[in-house]
């Protein structure tokens, strides 16, 4: 399913809810105005607006659930888990580097270009992880070239290069990109790794 798609049907179905609120509000229209003028007319007019608000609220959950799955769908049919490939980026102490962005390259094409906000790397000093990329690879030996971009020590600019070799079989495959301080060396550290 396209995200025009899902979206489309997410916004029908916001316009669902609203129409069936108008036409319930237009319903209830002369029956309030007829019991405007009596006491009982004006507490049966409330509690019928409450039981619409009831109804409206009820069915703004359903679009919500429906929206979720919709969601949930998308993710299956455009990633299914045989082909299923994802990246992610994590940083430990960060005082020798200060990440910028990065560039992954899959097979010598580029499939992702990241630029970090001050809040992201917050995040990922905080021990957060970061998914860059999640695509397609077919069955087979594949090469990762991942560029990073920063700043080093002494405030200068800092680019590095770390390049794996991995075999993508059947099933999922998820590998990190890791950025770890090397206190001996007083420089960071590149690796990939896979997750099992």
């Amino acid at each position: 399913m396209s995200v025009k798609r899902s979206f489309g049907l997410a916004t029908f179905c916001v316009w669902l809810v609203f129409a069936h609120a108008a036409a319930s509000a237009q319903q209830l229209g002369p029956a309030a105005a007829a019991g405007a003028g009596a006491v009982d007319g004006a507490s049966a007019g409330s509690g019928e607006f409450r039981s619409l608000d009831e109804e409206v609220q009820s069915l703004k959950e359903e679009v919500l659930e429906l929206n979720r799955d919709l969601f949930l769908l998308e993710e299956e049919l455009l990633f299914p888990a045989n082909s299923q490939v994802a990246f992610f980026i994590s940083m430990d102490v960060g005082e020798y580097f200060a990440l910028d962005s990065v560039n992954l390259k899959i097979d010598g094409k580029e499939v992702a270009n990241y630029l970090y906000t001050e809040r992201e790397l917050g995040a990922l000093l905080r021990g957060g992880v970061h998914r860059v990329h999640m695509g397609n690879l077919k069955v087979g030996e594949h090469e990762l070239v991942a560029i990073f971009t920063g700043h080093g020590p002494n405030v200068r600019e800092y680019r590095r290069g770390a390049t794996m070799s991995f075999n993508k079989g059947i099933g999922a495959k998820y590998l990190e990109l890791e950025i770890t301080d090397r206190a001996s060396k007083q420089q960071p550290e590149f690796a990939i790794k896979e997750w099992e």
